[in-house]
């Protein structure tokens, strides 16, 4: 392979994204004689990445702040670590590493990719703060080999708003998924006194549609429907999106949502389940919890948004629902209680066919291997 023990960085926003979402590419680089450091704030996967093989930088940034001279200190702080370290290729992710670690690895002469994995909040609200981003990755993204993107409409976004030019740009299958690892062992029959059940896996902000789910299970309990609804996920303190604990608590109450906290393995609960809902309004890319989801042969309910419905055919691999609407959200969690087992069976049998074709990881290793091959091709 071109380019074998080259040293390949991969920077984000926490060490946990780089584990779950990149993990499988840097195993395969690395099997492949590439050496790999990940940069990223400290967290508790840190101590993972290095367990499997990686060099880990700790990098000091809020992703969320809106402080001008911390973004300042930010990218210096970037331009010295690459300065020493003297990768050979830089892959950046989320919105401040694209920016401002494609501006440092510019100015120390190293090749870097940007990926933009969702458009996130700011390209949400459409205020100053999109202004003011729009114009900071119009300059950073000329400086980079390639940008990619995990959805054909984020790229026609940034295109038609000129922030990057269509040459460079690349949609990838998603972040992809290990279809080996998200499969599902024959489901055990379920007795006939255990409830319906339905699991959301997210990070627990307000754009990923948490109360439209406390809602819709509202209005399917007061329909007097024997049915569970399990969240999984955990808080991002201080995110300006993030839902209340006071919110939580009083769906728990309630009696809408049990709550099961953050599972490192998701594969358990999922395992349980009979339906996937992702209500989410958020400028996702595609989603990884439904690639999971439906790889583990998961009938799916998503919204009728960017990304989630690139990985849910309607009415084929499961429902897509109104966003914003937790009336059609609930109308289409009734349908899927009341729908004969071998029918949903069928759902979730089409679900995990279309991610083992679209959003297998091997599709995604090989792009990265493309674009490290053509770098020292050339």
């Amino acid at each position: 392979m071109v380019g074998a023990h080259k040293l390949i960085a991969f920077v984000s926003n926490s060490a946990w994204s780089v584990y779950n979402f990149r993990l499988d590419v840097i195993r395969y680089l690395m099997a492949h004689g590439f050496q790999v450091m990940v940069l990223a704030p400290d967290d508790e996967y840190s101590g993972y990445l290095q367990e499997s093989g990686c060099r880990f930088i700790p990098l000091n940034f809020n992703n969320k702040t809106e402080n001008p001279v911390s973004d300042l200190a930010f990218y210096r702080q970037l331009k010295d670590l690459y300065r020493q370290h003297r990768p050979d290729f830089i892959f950046h992710y989320v919105a401040k590493p694209n920016i401002y670690g494609s501006l440092a690895a510019a100015a120390i002469g190293i090749p870097s990719v940007a990926v933009i994995t969702g458009l996130g909040y700011p390209f949400a609200k459409r205020n100053w703060l999109y202004r003011v981003v729009k114009l900071l990755y119009k300059r950073a993204l000329r400086k980079t080999r390639e940008v990619w993107f995990l959805n054909n409409e984020d790229a026609k976004i940034f295109i038609n708003e000129h922030i990057v030019n269509i040459e460079k740009v690349k949609v990838l299958p998603g972040e992809g998924v290990d279809t080996d690892y998200f499969s599902f062992p024959q489901r055990i029959a379920k007795k006939d006194s255990e409830p319906f059940t339905f699991i959301m896996s997210t990070r627990l902000l307000k754009s990923k549609g948490i109360s439209l789910y406390a809602d819709a299970a509202r209005i399917l309990i007061k329909k007097n429907y024997a049915v569970r609804f399990e969240l999984i996920g955990f808080f991002e303190q201080h995110h300006p999106d993030s839902i209340s604990q006071e919110d939580l608590d009083r769906w728990q109450k309630e009696g809408l949502i049990h709550y099961g906290g953050f599972a490192k393995d998701v594969r358990p609960f999922l395992q349980r389940a009979d339906c996937f809902v992702f209500p989410s309004f958020y400028n996702e890319g595609v989603p990884r919890c439904l690639m999971e989801a439906a790889s583990m042969e998961i009938p799916v309910i998503t919204s009728n948004t960017r990304g989630c419905k690139e990985v849910v055919v309607n009415n084929i691999t499961g429902f897509l629902c109104h966003p914003h609407d937790p009336f059609d959200l609930a109308d289409k969690m009734e349908r899927m209680i009341n729908l004969p087992l071998e029918e949903r069976s069928r759902l979730a049998r089409n679900g995990r066919a279309l991610v083992i074709k679209k959003f297998n990881i091997k599709h995604v290793i090989d792009e990265y291997i493309a674009t490290l091959n053509d770098n020292w091709a050339e």
